[in-house]
């Protein structure tokens, strides 16, 4: 097929969406960074916030005009005015707040690694659906308009058959405590990790092979990962190259490789707001319009998303299936059985 120019997005821009009442959980960097993008591009409103530390919750609250704070996740959860959770404490403290909100029959957002593993993500998955309750893992990069173009393009064939995703990302990031530490599930995999597996499953799906190496750190965490998988049941030609390091920056670069050509997410970082390139195999080259590259903070699209979802009354989200969720996890959870990575306490 020929290609002059790219499809537009299809998202809609986050101010569109129905404004509903949001309870914090985990008033860390993230969530700061959620309620700047909900008050600079949404009709969101953040009216409770929770965390362990309850100075932590006051000044959040005093810093973005929160009303309420707690110093429990169950209250919060339980909390009438609040119409969904937003859970943003760090990966491995995600399952309990996560199950107390369902239990509340609250909707939830929660945050990137979905879970600290496998089992605890199959347990939040089973009582969503026992209580028919949304869950939706905040991989933001999913809701926004570059991932919608890089999507109907594989969609319409623009690159022929798919046959490979090239992924990486590393930040320079040893000097974060935080993430040296292994009781806190720190390292690479599941920080940044996380990026280009999520992105390989959401060209490819679920693979059935997964091979990995890496190197550990006198701490006990994961400081470097390579990741190769395969068996994609829809896409059986298809391998998939993901490496992931703490130690440096690197390109922070993805590329889907097809029959007939490339798109390239090379300008920025890949799951950042940026530019999506088409290189041909007939030497030509199709760019998205500035568009793509600036605009709504790529937060706000998935407080849009989820707040339309709740609005609808739906109990899955169509860009970031709580199964796809799941099964990433079980890619990561295969990932570190296999460099010998295992945090404390896991069963």
């Amino acid at each position: 097929m020929s290609l002059t120019t790219l499809p537009p997005a299809s998202t809609p821009m986050p101010h569109e969406a129905p404004g509903i009442r949001w309870g914090v959980v985990g008033p860390g960097g993230i969530a700061n960074g959620m309620a700047r993008a909900m008050r600079s591009w949404t009709q969101q409103r953040i009216v409770a916030v929770a965390s362990r530390t309850p100075d932590r919750a006051a000044q959040f609250a005093s810093r973005y005009g929160v009303a309420r704070t707690y110093d429990s996740y169950e209250a919060l959860a339980n909390d009438p005015e609040v119409d969904a959770v937003y859970v943003a404490t760090t990966h491995n403290a995600h399952h309990a707040p996560t199950l107390a909100a369902i239990a509340a029959g609250k909707p939830v957002l929660v945050e990137k690694a979905f879970t600290l593993n496998a089992r605890q993500a199959r347990e939040i998955a089973a009582a969503a659906a026992e209580k028919g309750v949304l869950v939706v893992e905040a991989m933001w990069p999913r809701f926004g308009p570059r991932f919608d173009v890089v999507r109907r393009l594989i969609a319409d064939g623009a690159i022929g058959d798919v046959v490979g995703v090239h992924a990486d990302h590393g930040q320079a990031l040893t000097h974060v405590p935080r993430l040296m530490d292994l009781n806190s599930a720190g390292g690479a995999l599941l920080d940044l990790g996380i990026y280009p597996v999520s992105f390989a499953s959401f060209v490819l799906g679920t693979p059935r092979d997964v091979t990995a190496v890496g190197r550990i750190g006198q701490t006990g965490v994961d400081e470097t990962v390579a990741i190769h998988t395969a068996g994609y049941s829809d896409r059986p030609r298809a391998l998939a190259s993901l490496t992931t390091t703490l130690l440096c920056r690197t390109s922070v670069a993805a590329t889907v490789i097809g029959t007939e050509g490339r798109i390239v997410l090379d300008t920025t970082s890949f799951y950042a707001p940026g530019p999506v390139r088409v290189v041909r195999h007939d030497g030509s080259l199709v760019e998205s319009p500035a568009g793509l590259i600036s605009g709504p903070d790529g937060l706000a699209y998935e407080a849009a998303h989820v707040a339309n979802l709740v609005t609808q009354g739906a109990d899955e989200s169509p860009l970031m299936p709580l199964t796809e969720s799941v099964a990433i996890m079980e890619t990561l959870d295969e990932v570190r059985r296999q460099i010998g990575l295992r945090f404390p306490g896991e069963g």
